[in-house]
């Protein structure tokens, strides 16, 4: 099982922006699908993009164009860049592989300690 570690959080004005980083203890390209969820307190799990390695990217339809995820396979690591950012994108993120590549977006089997993101004025 692939070890997942996140980095790159932090507080952030409204409007601002952080890159995160996952760095994978494996090779990332082994891997069909790989994303970032994340988790508020007191609100579910949510999936805000994912890296499918047979056909690209995915983001839930009210976060395309604020985030992009990306990956450097030589460096196996993925990042999440977060741009615009809201109040209502603090939680933790987590670096995760999902269950199945068909719903990279909702399940997960494996995921890092996550990092903090906080948007706040």
């Amino acid at each position: 099982q692939v070890q997942l570690v996140e980095s790159g959080g932090g507080l952030v004005q409204p409007g601002g922006s952080l890159q995160l980083s996952c760095t994978a203890s494996g090779n990332i390209r082994d891997l069909k699908a790989i994303g970032w969820f994340r988790q508020a307190p007191g609100k579910e799990r949510e999936g805000v993009s994912c890296f499918r390695e047979d056909d690209g990217t995915f983001y839930p339809d009210y976060l395309q164009g604020r985030f992009t995820i990306s990956r450097d396979v030589a460096k196996n690591t993925l990042y999440l860049q977060m741009n615009n950012l809201k109040p209502e994108d603090t939680a933790v993120y987590h670096c995760a592989v999902p269950r199945f590549a068909a719903w990279c977006l909702m399940d997960y089997i494996n995921w890092g300690q996550g990092t903090q993101v906080t948007v706040s004025s």
